[in-house]
């Protein structure tokens, strides 16, 4: 890994990092007001183990009964926690690091969470920010839109996702002209999030050239690429391969859904996003942290998050408490898009007391061990300088291990 642009720090255990820089910047994360789609259940169902059992068999229920099998495409699950939750939670992180905090919120083709923090909260510290999902060709890609100005931050959001939605508005042209607008804000930053992930789930290979042909177009308009803390290693080694040869910085994602910490974080000396924002653009230098915990195995982080996605918050607002509160569907029944709860009125499913027992039972800390055995080496993080393979630097090394 030839880091020109981006300096990367490997911890291994927990640590004060208030002589590196005086500020944390937390990148990526989502909040109650992303809406995350439900897509992704019959891909990861049929290969987690105990899990897959159940979900064929009430695959076959449901077939046997509807003569069809249930369509995932409509549906959405929404993330437990809220915008301040999410933002004290990466506040508290960064502080136990001796940092001074930052923390950008970036919900799927939302900015809600982020206009409530700022009733209180300075956007300074807070920024409006969104996951802005582009369709490109037969793929899309996420792009984190950082730091909307907050006196038409709604205005840009909806012509934003009038390119999402409009098919009619979706060619090169159109999203040259928003790029153009985006990049005429020097205090907006444009990333790329997790590139090289198959999001669309068209496959690789026809993801990869699509991506290719997408930063061909538009890649002049991006400011840095995303290394994700809720990737693989090897992915995200692609990604720096994919930066350094096209001359982009590299900046974190922690890419967080549900209750645990961003596992990556950037470092800088900045006070303000803005200021923040002027390093990776006209700067163009990038400082990230990957914390400890990006080295427990991304499966049982995984894992971990589908039992924090389906648990019981008696503390939370009525309306919020269940997981089947959070979980809307459209079974095609002529209701539309409503809760699990609106659909099992009398109870939940036998079958759901078995799915929370399995995921209690994988997601269990004792059990790290074993998605150690399974974790690949390539997934590895290195523990080694030499083993992260980084180029010669004058003054200082590209990549520090600590721990």
């Amino acid at each position: 890994m030839n880091l020109r642009q981006t300096r990367l720090h490997i911890l291994h255990k927990p640590g004060d990092l208030n002589t590196r820089a005086a500020t944390g910047v937390s990148l990526h994360c989502h909040t109650l007001h992303s809406k995350e789609i439900l897509d992704f259940i019959p891909y990861y169902a049929t290969r987690i183990p105990v899990l897959s059992y159940f979900w064929r068999k009430e695959c076959r229920r449901y077939l046997q009964r509807e003569g069809r099998l249930p369509n995932f495409t409509t549906g959405y699950w929404e993330p437990p926690l809220t915008g301040e939750q999410v933002f004290q939670s990466e506040v508290d992180q960064m502080n136990a690091a001796g940092l001074d905090a930052i923390v950008s919120i970036t919900d799927h083709d939302c900015i809600d969470a982020n206009l409530e923090l700022n009733n209180t909260i300075p956007g300074t510290i807070a920024p409006i920010s969104m996951e802005w999902t582009v369709p490109f060709r037969c793929a899309f890609f996420h792009l984190g839109i950082h730091n909307l100005p907050p006196q038409n931050a709604v205005e840009i959001k909806e012509r934003l996702l009038a390119y999402t939605y409009d098919p009619e508005l979706k060619n090169d042209s159109v999203l040259h002209d928003i790029f153009s607008m985006l990049n005429s804000m020097p205090e907006v930053l444009i990333i790329f999030n997790h590139p090289v992930w198959d999001i669309e789930m068209i496959g690789q290979e026809l993801h990869m050239k699509q991506l290719d042909h997408f930063v061909k177009e538009h890649g002049k308009w991006i400011h840095a690429l995303e290394i994700n803390g809720f990737r693989s290693w090897s992915e995200n080694k692609q990604v720096i391969d994919m930066a350094e040869s096209l001359g982009f910085p590299l900046v974190s994602g922690g890419d967080r859904h549900c209750c645990n910490h961003n596992t990556m974080i950037n470092l800088t000396d900045s006070k303000t996003f803005a200021e923040f924002v002027d390093e990776i653009r006209v700067d163009r230098h990038s400082e990230v942290v990957i914390m400890p915990e990006y080295h427990v195995p991304l499966a049982y982080r995984q894992v971990r998050s589908m039992a924090q996605i389906l648990t019981d918050y008696p503390e939370f607002p009525a309306a919020r408490q269940r997981w089947i509160d959070r979980v809307v569907v459209d079974l095609e029944d002529n209701e539309g898009l409503q809760p699990l709860s609106y659909h099992w009125r009398d109870g939940s499913p036998g079958w759901t007391g078995w799915l929370m027992r399995a995921l209690g039972i994988c997601s269990d800390e004792r059990l790290q061990g074993l998605y150690h055995l399974i974790t690949s080496r390539e997934d590895i993080v290195p523990r080694q300088p030499a083993a992260a393979n980084p180029a010669p630097r004058i003054g200082r090394s590209p990549i520090t291990i600590d721990g």
